[in-house]
């Protein structure tokens, strides 16, 4: 842009020159004489993933956005059609947490609707501000035209791809355990999980095993009491003990101990549990097999139930005793054992993660709580033999930030390997897939080979209904295509919530009855898991918006994007249309202070771009992002942010330097074409010139961009202004324009 050069004193002064440079772009309507420019050229979509819409963005936000902003500026110099549609995710429990604290209430005191309605607000709210401060970053693109997952349109998207898959059998309700927030009351995805340092107490347990014959054929002696020994950090899931795993190929020995015998494995058996055993000599009884004791019954230490021992590959000889307590509803492979075995899957704790009436003394306290007091009773009753406390990573929610539990419900859920997609999914992550860097690829193949099924419901309000209806009768739930498609052509015009604010008897087809008989029905009100509206942005934007395409060349975003919006598109991509919806993705990782530690309020360490923007301007924030590594940890500090300030400064004197001089060149009338007539350093000048553009064109192709900051850096400190420039002066005095 022809800027008149009298607005702005000669020093780069950027916090002030930008935001004026910023608002001749948006008056002039830039991005769209860049579409206007390319159209017709070659696509080239780097697809945007969504942030969400509560808060102020940080310095990660811009490491992002600028590394976006580069590869789209990038591939339209290179002469493609590259439009940047930003986009932003709306629903879910990040604005729903979020404003429940501004409001200082919980979901049980405030009306569905009336919520919704301050969710959306809210969520606009922080579109707008968000929008400001990526457009003060300096990114290109259509910001009069985002994509927001709370438009109707995107809502519609939503359900059409659910329909879609509801259609094609992936999806289906059943009987699991699911990681569950008892803060937020709601089932969590597994990329809704972060692991945390919590303090947890360690107990072994005796389980008194029962005579009988399979004891008798494995020749177990019963003059005094027998015991198999569990380890286990969570007591309270003690409460839903069925059974006791051990692999079948380890060892196990029955060992006499002080006062009972006790069977636990070989490879187990160390000094620290020899002293946990009692004092005296211990004597080994008897050696097995894992496989000789399926079937074996015992006692459950509590008194609650009898419980069988059962066998498990999972059982680990590196800690514990090699006995592992199992309790199928609190544990995925506790569940997976229960189905083999036919085990019941006991539940006896709510959604606000206290003990039902069904665990008698304990009901009503919270499960965390009562630890210690099942701990007593198992002191009182002679079944604890050892007891600690140990620090360990433990899952907590991402968004309350509250250790939380896992818990078995009904809900719904996306089947991975139905129609073999996990294998798909691995073959096109393996062969059709560019990753950058390229370790990402083995990263999300281990994550993919080792998922569970897509917990896809949701037991909050803010965000979009799955449109099951439960039969009064039976308290079936259904969910019929009909229903879908109904509620779809009344979100066209009112959005989600009509859902919520109609009568069910609106939605069902005509005649339509439970396989029971009854036709009563009432509304389910489980929302989508937040990913599942995110992760079909491919059927919503890419699909739905002219002058996109499917699959994007481009997804950008961090590391631990691996096991969430990356997967969370592949697989309804996967599902719906049999093919990825990205060509290529590019990874970055986490920005750390100086010293290499993550930002914290506590440490006091956290630097935002807005200050940063403030102090330096963002052209230093865009330059530090060229400069970084962004493979590993990208680190920034004050001390970091003036070395790219001396940097900048010496890029752009040379570029101000080389300009000073040309005030009077018209390179129509004055340019020497002739190499023969140019002297030989300014044929040496060609020479690093023509080779600076080589490197930093691969730089870009490569997406190292700090090879790109280094390769310019180098030539403007090294050849032009200490070499080139130096020799240059006295000619640059002398000699006339056309020299």
């Amino acid at each position: 842009l022809n800027l008149p050069q009298t607005d702005f004193p000669m020093k780069a002064n950027l916090s002030v020159k930008e935001p004026q440079i910023l608002a001749e772009w948006e008056k002039s309507g830039l991005y769209q004489k860049l579409r206007q420019a390319f159209k017709g050229k070659e696509l080239f979509i780097l697809h945007d993933g969504p942030p969400y819409a509560n808060g102020h963005i940080h310095i990660g936000h811009a490491l992002n956005k600028i590394l976006k902003d580069i590869i789209v500026r990038y591939k339209s110099m290179r002469g493609f059609d590259a439009p940047y549609i930003p986009g932003w995710d709306c629903h879910g429990l990040p604005v729903e947490h979020q404003l429940f604290k501004d409001l200082h209430k919980t979901k049980d005191q405030i009306d569905r609707v009336e919520f919704r309605k301050l969710a959306y607000a809210f969520a606009m709210k922080f579109v707008d501000i968000q929008k400001e401060e990526f457009k003060r970053l300096g990114i290109i693109g259509d910001w009069q035209h985002p994509y927001l997952t709370m438009d109707k349109d995107y809502e519609v998207a939503i359900l059409t791809s659910f329909a879609r898959l509801v259609e094609k059998g992936f999806v289906y309700r059943g009987l699991k355990p699911v990681n569950w927030c008892f803060k937020c009351e709601t089932a969590l995805a597994e990329a809704e999980v972060e692991y945390v340092d919590h303090e947890s107490y360690s107990i072994f347990v005796k389980f008194e095993l029962k005579e009988n014959e399979k004891t008798k054929a494995l020749g177990i002696p019963f003059a005094r009491e027998v015991f198999i020994l569990i380890w286990t950090t969570t007591p309270w899931t003690l409460m839903a003990n069925v059974a006791v795993a051990v692999h079948p190929d380890l060892d196990y020995l029955l060992i006499a101990a002080e006062d009972a015998s006790v069977m636990m494995a070989k490879e187990l058996y160390n000094a620290s549990l020899k002293e946990m055993l009692g004092k005296g000599d211990h004597k080994i009884l008897s050696q097995f097999k894992g496989r000789d004791l399926e079937g074996l019954l015992y006692q459950h230490p509590l008194g609650l139930r009898e419980g069988k021992v059962v066998l498990a590959d999972y059982v680990s000889k590196e800690e514990g005793t090699g006995c592992v307590h199992t309790a199928p509803g609190h544990g995925q492979e506790d569940f997976l054992t229960s189905l083999k075995y036919n085990l019941e899957v006991i539940m006896p704790v709510d959604e606000k993660g206290r003990f039902d009436q069904s665990a008698k003394e304990f009901s009503g306290q919270h499960v965390f709580e009562a630890d210690e007091k099942i701990i007593e009773k198992l002191r009182h009753l002679n079944r604890l033999q050892g007891n600690a406390k140990i620090l360990h990573a433990y899952p907590h929610c991402w968004r309350c930030k509250n250790p939380i539990i896992f818990r078995a419900t009904q809900q719904w859920f996306l089947k991975i390997d139905h129609k073999d997609l996990r294998t798909r999914l691995l073959g096109v992550i393996k062969e059709d897939v560019r990753w950058v860097p390229p370790s990402g690829q083995e990263r999300i193949s281990s994550m993919v080979e080792n998922r569970p099924d897509w917990c896809l419901s949701r037991q909050r309000y803010w965000g979009v209904p799955i449109p099951a209806v439960i039969c009064k009768s039976c308290q079936k739930h259904i969910l019929d295509i009909r229903v879908v498609e109904n509620l779809e052509k009344r979100v066209t015009k009112e959005g989600t919530d009509a859902w919520f604010k109609t009568d069910v008897k609106e939605f069902l087809p005509k005649g339509f009855r439970c396989p029971c008989g009854k036709a009563e029905f009432e509304k389910s009100m489980e929302i989508l898991d937040v990913w599942f509206d995110s992760g079909v942005s491919h059927q919503a934007v890419l699909k739905g918006k002219a002058g996109l395409k499917l699959p994007a060349d481009m997804y950008l975003e961090g590391s631990d994007q691996h096991r969430g919006w990356f997967q969370s598109s592949l697989i309804p991509s996967m599902a719906i249309d049999g093919q990825p919806p990205f060509e290529s993705v590019l990874t970055h990782g986490f920005v750390v202070d100086g010293e290499g530690r993550k930002m914290s309020k506590s440490l006091g360490n956290v630097i935002s771009p807005q200050e940063i923007i403030k102090d330096y301007g963002a052209d230093i924030l865009r330059l530090w992002v060229l400069s970084s590594d962004y493979n590993e940890d990208v680190r920034i500090s004050k001390e970091i942010l003036a070395s790219m300030t001396d940097a900048y400064r010496k890029i752009r004197n040379t570029v101000r330097f080389l300009l000073g001089n040309l005030y009077d060149y018209n390179p129509v009338q004055d340019r020497i074409f002739k190499k023969e007539e140019l002297l030989e350093i300014d044929r040496w000048a060609f020479f690093k010139l023509t080779k600076l553009i080589e490197d930093v064109t691969q730089g870009y192709e490569d997406y190292k961009f700090y090879h790109v900051f280094q390769k310019i850096y180098s030539y403007c400190n090294e050849y032009m202004s200490s070499l080139y420039l130096d020799i240059l002066k006295d000619r640059l005095y002398t000699a006339g324009k056309k020299s």
